[in-house]
């Protein structure tokens, strides 16, 4: 049995980085823009290239990417594989797909017009008869 220290495994910002944008199928171009003006593709591929990302711009990527900074500084592919194969299979609560009756909403977004339509001829009707007392006002006073 031998002494010998197993290498730590070497973390890679842009290389977890770029893992994470393609898996949610983000361009690097897309990104550029979600980080503004100051970016561009060019800038976006030059990052995935780096090791070590500063801290502030590790967290302005991770904000762009809605994703925990942790996620990009930690990111494994055999992690994500594992997180899958934990939380997607058929007895798994992910897989849960909510039925509604389509028709019942349909009715409840049409009563909401009808409401709302409602309140525009109250609220138009009470304009009127307040331009017709106003006018009456007026007329009045000449």
């Amino acid at each position: 049995m031998s002494n010998a220290v197993m290498p730590e495994k070497s973390i890679h910002h842009g290389r977890n980085l770029r893992r994470i944008r393609e898996i949610l199928d983000i361009k690097q171009d897309t990104l550029a823009s979600l980080l503004g003006d100051d970016w561009n593709q060019q800038k976006v591929s030059y990052l995935e290239q780096k090791e070590l990302i500063d801290s502030a711009i590790l967290e302005e990527v991770a904000k762009a990417l809605k994703v925990p900074v942790e996620a990009i500084k930690n990111f494994s592919d055999e992690a994500a594989i594992n997180n899958i194969s934990c939380n997607f299979n058929d007895n798994s609560s992910v897989n849960y797909k909510p039925v509604f009756n389509h028709i019942e909403k349909l009715a409840e977004a049409v009563e909401e017009n009808r409401k709302l339509y409602t309140a525009l001829l109250k609220e138009k009707d009470e304009k009127i008869a307040l331009l017709e007392k106003l006018l009456s006002e007026k007329k009045g006073k000449h």
